[in-house]
């Protein structure tokens, strides 16, 4: 009887996690794989492949790297490049939510397997919410969303494709954005340390600086450099306080 109470907990906290498509996170994501969608299908990208790729290459700013990659005609190895150093800003989230998940009981391939499900959106979705749920059940609820959150986009994404092909491309850029626009606002509201803000602004300067200088290398050069600068410069905030206490 408790092994048949423990199914049924696990079970309501996946679907409780999976309810969280209906949150604002997830509505904004999937407003934004509509104009990525646009996106593709005016690159003639066949559907199949963005179905793939939306359920493969979870990130989205990733896919849009890969298929601006391939309008350019760069080669396998230079897209390769380019979305792998994309995707490396995620090392950061994987390593703050993945302790938030874990309990000794937990399996490695559980954790890996959920890796694959961290990008910003769930990143957010799982940060403000994980504390209020039992360690024991923290990924399976994260499970829930992560799981529901890709199908869901794949399904999307399958659904309005040939809808979206006449799309004017301000329309598809705008509803591109605010994904962006969404993350900037819920980093700035959750950050719990002033380094966090600290590095938002530095990226938000050093953004526009590096599109102007280095056009090719600006979000890696504004992110490196603001997160690197904002540490530094925290680390000797923290070490004058201790050293006049």
């Amino acid at each position: 009887m408790k092994r048949v109470e423990e199914e049924r907990s696990s079970l309501a906290w996946f679907l409780t996690g999976a309810r969280g498509i209906f949150s604002l996170p997830a509505i904004i994501l999937m407003l934004s794989f509509v104009g990525f969608c646009s996106l593709t299908a005016q690159a003639g990208i066949p559907p199949e492949q963005v179905v793939f790729m939306t359920g493969i290459v979870w990130a989205l700013p990733a896919k849009v790297i890969l298929v601006s990659s391939i309008l350019s005609g760069a080669s396998v190895a230079t897209a390769f490049l380019a979305v792998t150093l994309s995707s490396v800003r995620l090392m950061p989230m994987v390593a703050a939510l993945v302790p938030e998940l874990r309990t000794p009981k937990t399996p490695t391939w559980l954790l890996l397997l959920l890796s694959h499900f961290i990008a910003i959106t769930a990143w957010v979705f799982a940060m403000e919410r994980i504390q209020q749920v039992p360690r024991a059940q923290r990924a399976t609820f994260f499970a829930g969303f992560g799981i529901t959150l890709v199908a869901a986009n794949m399904m999307l994404v399958a659904v309005v494709y040939r809808l979206v092909a006449d799309f004017p491309p301000i329309i598809a850029g705008c509803l591109f954005f605010l994904t962006p626009v969404y993350f900037l606002t819920s980093i700035w509201n959750s950050a719990r340390h002033r380094v966090v803000y600290l590095a938002l602004g530095v990226g938000l300067v050093a953004g526009p600086l590096f599109y102007w200088l280095l056009p090719e290398f600006d979000i890696l050069l504004a992110g490196v450099g603001g997160g690197t600068l904002a540490w530094f410069v925290e680390r000797s905030w923290r070490s004058r306080r201790e050293a006049g206490a």
